[in-house]
Parts: C-alpha cells; structure tokens; sequence
C-alpha cells in the first residue's frame, strides 16, 4: 500500500473527528515526547523533577485549547518555552510544543498575531542560544530551521484550506446555477407547452364553433353541406385530439424515461396541411404563396413558424369576419418573413388579444419580431420576421 493512500483517508478522517479529541491527543503525545528527554537523560544530565516536567506539561497542556483560543495558546507555550530551555534540567532537543504553536498560528491566526508571534519565536531562538554556555552554530541553525519550517507549513496549510474553500465556495454556486437554470428550462418548458395546447385547442374549437353555427342553417335547405359541416367538425376535433395525445403521451414518456422535455412539433413543411384545414373547415378562402428558396430551420423556429399561422388564422376565423385570408412565406438568405392577411371587416384590436401576444412571444423566443395591423387592402394583417439559420444537422439528411 503506498503512503498516498493511506494518509489521505486518515487526513480526512481527523478533519471530520471531534477537535478537542484530536487536540488533547496531540497534546499528550507532545507531553510524552518532552518528558522522554527528562525520563532518559544524557549521561551526565539530571533525572526529571517535577519542576522540570510541570515546566514541560506547561509547554503541552495548553494544546489543548491551540484551536478554540490560538493566540492565547501560542502565548502561554511562548512563555514557558524559554523558561523550560534555561531550567537546570536538560533543556529540549526539539521544541515540539513551539513547533505545534507556530504552525497553528501560521494557519489560524490573524495576519498582526503570525507576525508577531513568527518574530517572537525568532528572537526567543536567538536569546537562548545565547544564553547557553556553549552553543553550537550547528544547534542554532536547527532550531531556526524548525521555527521556519513550521511557520512554513502552517502557512501552506491555510492557504490549501482557502483554495479548497473557495473551490467548495465555488462547486455550490455553480449548483444553485444549475438548479436555477434547470427551473428556469423546465418553466419555459411548460409555458411553451401551455402555448402550445392554447394553439392546438383554440385553433380546432374555432373552427368547431364556426361549422356547429353554420349547420343548423343549411340542415334542412342543404343537407350535404350541412353533412360536411359535422364532417368537418369531427376531423377538427380528431385533429386536436392526435395532437394532444402526442404532446401528453410523448412527455410522460420523456418524463418516465427522464429524458428531454423536447417534443416532436409541426413545421413549415404541414403549412399547406394547415391551410387545407382551415379552407375546408371555417368556409374560408385561404392562399398559400411561397417566395424564395425553402430550406431546414432549427426545430424551434419550425414551430414558431406553423404556431404563429395557426394562431394568425385562428384569429381571422374567431374575429375577423372575412371571407378570404392569404399566407405568404417569402425565404431571404437571413430571414423567413411570415404574413397573414385578411379582408375581414373587424376592429384592429378584435384579432390581437392574447393571440397576438402568443405569436410576438413565440417570435421573440427565436429572436424575431412580430407586429399587426391594417393590411393594403384594409383587412387584418399580421407579419413576422424569424431568422433563417439553416439547420445543418437537417440539411446533411
């Protein structure tokens, strides 16, 4: 087993472990290696008092606390260092209590305290050095070396702490974007389908209204038109009924299968479809005329496109009062230009409402236009601007 994966387990666990627990530990182990010096001297060195090792225990309890209070911590280990160095006992190869401080300080101290405390520490080496009958350049270098190598690590410690909490800082906002965005696609998402069960059911239940109207008057006088107005009923019924279950089917299946919320929608290519039905629907007189060179749109703008005729015509049919509506599709190398016109009689204001509102938001979420008004000829009319980015996955087949 190599020593990475064993150190980087036990270096989270004691992250994660109780702190006065981990603490106390260290504590003790700090006042087992001081006392070791005192319980097995040099030759010619004294045995340990008791002085000497509460003057140890007082470089060693204090730990205890190093995390809770570390300026106060590193105070009292600073004072009774030096005392415990110019004690009549031994005095310390190591300073494992300083040491402990220094790099506690370094990690959790305020920038005035680790100065202070990396100063203290410095000149406290020096003025016992010197206070040794014979120091040795050797031991001197030691003894800096430890309190710089301390001072050093504590000093990597924090700044790995405030990278991994920023980093953390970080991974959270990125997740309450993501959830952000998620609600965001998934309310869009239901608007869009909200729009477009309005289209769908508006859309049939005009063209319903319109034939149920028109059938008690010709029953009796003309029953074979009247037979095609209930013929016509039904197919506009059938219609919206097949394009409800495909929009409720298709996402609880996508929604089963935890999928996209995307769902198969029509396009310019059911224009003349759409036309034929309102033609032979609602007694109207529709055109279809087509300018330019048709090519693949995105699938959003596909829909954006059939949406908007159908609830352009939609219109006409509910508010109007025409007999005759033209649709114009006229292709650009950037745009695809839509206009729907009547020869309706209504008030400008009749065929917008909610209906032109739908179609200026469905214009705009493809990054086009919509605007109504009088036509040439007097009727209603109605024109937007989508862009004609060509699809390339389409084109390629």
């Amino acid at each position: 087993m190599s020593a990475r994966s064993w150190i980087a387990p036990v270096a989270a666990r004691l992250r994660t472990a109780n702190p006065y627990a981990v603490d106390s530990a260290l504590a003790a182990l700090v006042l087992f290696a001081v006392s070791l010096q005192w319980i097995f001297p040099d030759e010619g060195d004294d045995r340990l008092t008791w002085q000497g090792w509460l003057i140890g225990a007082a470089t060693a309890v204090p730990l205890v606390w190093r995390r809770r209070a570390p300026f106060a911590t590193a105070w009292a280990v600073s004072v009774a260092t030096p005392v415990q160095a110019v004690y009549h006992a031994p005095p310390p190869d190591v300073m494992y209590g300083g040491m402990v401080v220094l790099y506690t300080m370094a990690t959790l101290g305020k920038p005035w305290q680790r100065r202070v405390m990396l100063f203290g520490w410095l000149v406290g080496v020096s003025l016992t050095m010197l206070h040794k009958e014979d120091p040795q350049p050797f031991e001197y270098a030691f003894h800096l070396l430890s309190v710089v190598c301390a001072y050093g690590l504590g000093v990597l410690a924090r700044v790995q702490r405030a990278y991994t909490a920023e980093l953390e800082d970080r991974a959270r906002r990125l997740e309450r974007e993501r959830a952000a965005d998620t609600a965001r696609a998934i309310a869009q998402e239901r608007s869009r389908i909200a729009r477009d069960m309005h289209d769908v059911l508006a859309h049939a239940v005009s063209l319903m209204v319109v034939q149920a109207e028109a059938g008690p008057v010709v029953v009796r006088s003309d029953p074979a038109r009247a037979e095609a107005a209930f013929d016509a009923i039904a197919a506009a019924g059938r219609d919206a009924m097949a394009q409800l279950r495909r929009i409720l089917g298709v996402l609880k299946d996508q929604r089963n299968n935890g999928g996209s919320w995307r769902l198969p929608q029509p396009g310019v290519a059911d224009l003349p479809g759409l036309v034929r039905q309102v033609g032979e629907s609602a007694d109207l007189r529709v055109e279809l005329r087509t300018s330019g060179t048709p090519r693949p749109l995105p699938p959003d703008t596909e829909v954006a496109a059939f949406r908007v005729v159908q609830e352009a015509l939609t219109n006409t049919v509910k508010h109007a009062q025409a007999g005759s509506a033209t649709v114009e599709l006229d292709w650009t190398e950037n745009e695809l230009t839509l206009t729907v016109t009547d020869d309706g009689s209504g008030p400008v204001g009749g065929p917008g409402g909610h209906g032109l509102i739908g179609i200026r938001e469905r214009a705009a979420a493809c990054g086009g236009s919509a605007r109504a008004g009088r036509g040439p000829g007097g009727g209603f009319q109605v024109l937007v601007r989508l862009p004609a980015t060509v699809d390339r996955q389409a084109a390629l087949g």
